[in-house]
């Protein structure tokens, strides 16, 4: 296995790179000399390359950039919903190269296991160096605690997958794996920290400190769905009246504009109603807008970061809205507080997928050894 100090000069490749010797040796606070005792030996195995000669503004001969072999293999990311599966193919950087999604055929783990064997199987991928699964709930050491999408408990999926596809598998929480990808990968990459607000069926949280994800037994299994953000609000399913549950997941919007219009109106055609101008639709969404304005501030004014990713199939909406999230939010903070940056991922639930191959990622960087 790498050292500690090699796994960073790794992963600062990884995440940065290409990176010249002088710039990489400033992002890590080591001496050139220091720098070389760490690079050469990654480069002899074959896991960092040298790249053609370029200037960089030093003193001295031209420095040949750093990057991590393109022969890192490929990844796969799977993110779990109670009744679909969505996939991505990545490169080590996560950058998708493909992507898929279907139906599962079941929600009981052995059903699902099949489904994603058969994702993997119908894209003929090689190389494959390792799989990410994330799901809604409580993950632990690979094993999902509680899912309740698909009504799970206690159900061993990574090793019962490596075991089928003979690829090391990583579970992980959908919010968490989504916050490393944004941390390894995407807008966190230059930031010390971060908050994350998902919104979709549920409504998610997750934290960056300090160039870390917080991981305790509570990250991601949404309790932030329950908190309160309107006094007067509709209830959730669980009698919260108020609640984010209730004001923001899809299926909450969905019910709302379809309990005023009477009849059954899915979440697309409610986001379609609202940008033509119907009033029930755009009374809904300027409602849901309030409230996640309102849950934004709580998340800044609580985690103490001033920069909030928004990312999940609703943010959607956030445009239509965005003016309302602004105002509300800044009725929420307090004037001489930093001001708040929404960085919002439309990427869907391909960021989700994508999430779970940042995690595969991470853990095959684990798994490096210089005798590979």
């Amino acid at each position: 296995m790498l050292t500690e100090s090699e796994a960073a000069v790794a992963r600062a490749v990884l995440t940065h790179g290409p990176l010249s010797r002088t710039a990489l040796a400033a992002r890590l606070h080591l001496s050139p000399p220091s720098l070389t005792r760490l690079t050469r030996p990654l480069v002899d195995a074959g896991i960092l390359i040298e790249l053609d000669d370029e200037v960089d503004g030093s003193v001295g001969r031209p420095s040949r950039p750093l990057d991590i072999s393109p022969t890192a293999g490929t990844f796969v990311g799977i993110k779990l919903t109670g009744d679909h599966l969505y996939l991505v193919a990545t490169d080590i950087r996560a950058e998708v190269r493909e992507r898929s999604d279907r139906p599962l055929s079941g929600s009981t783990p052995g059903a699902v296991i099949g489904d994603i064997a058969a994702a993997v199987d119908a894209l003929g991928l090689s190389d494959v160096r390792g799989i990410g699964v994330s799901l809604g709930g409580a993950v632990r050491d690979g094993v999902a605690v509680d899912a309740p999408f698909l009504g799970w408990r206690d159900v061993a999926l990574a090793d019962a997958l490596a075991a089928r596809l003979d690829v090391p598998v990583a579970l992980e929480n959908d919010v968490v794996a989504l916050a490393e990808a944004e941390r390894w990968f995407g807008v966190g990459r230059n930031l010390p920290g971060f908050a994350i607000v998902t919104v979709g069926a549920g409504v998610g949280f997750g934290l960056v400190i300090d160039g870390r994800t917080v991981r305790t037994p509570d990250a991601g299994v949404g309790t932030v769905g329950h908190l309160p953000l309107v006094a007067d609000g509709p209830a959730c399913p669980e009698g919260h009246r108020g609640c984010a549950a209730a004001l923001l997941t899809t299926t909450a919007i969905s019910a709302r504009v379809s309990d005023t219009l009477g009849r059954h109106v899915g979440y697309d055609e409610a986001l379609s109603l609202a940008r033509t101008g119907d009033p029930a639709a755009r009374t809904v969404m300027e409602a849901a807008g309030d409230a996640l304005g309102t849950l934004c501030a709580l998340a800044a004014n609580l985690s103490l970061q001033s920069d909030i990713v928004l990312a999940g199939e609703g943010v959607e909406a956030f445009d239509l809205v965005r003016y309302r999230v602004e105002a509300s939010l800044a009725r929420g903070r307090e004037r001489s507080a930093s001001a708040v940056s929404i960085h919002p991922d439309r990427s869907g639930f391909s960021a989700w997928a994508r999430g779970a191959a940042a995690v595969a990622i991470q853990a095959a960087m684990g798994r490096i050894s210089l005798s590979d």
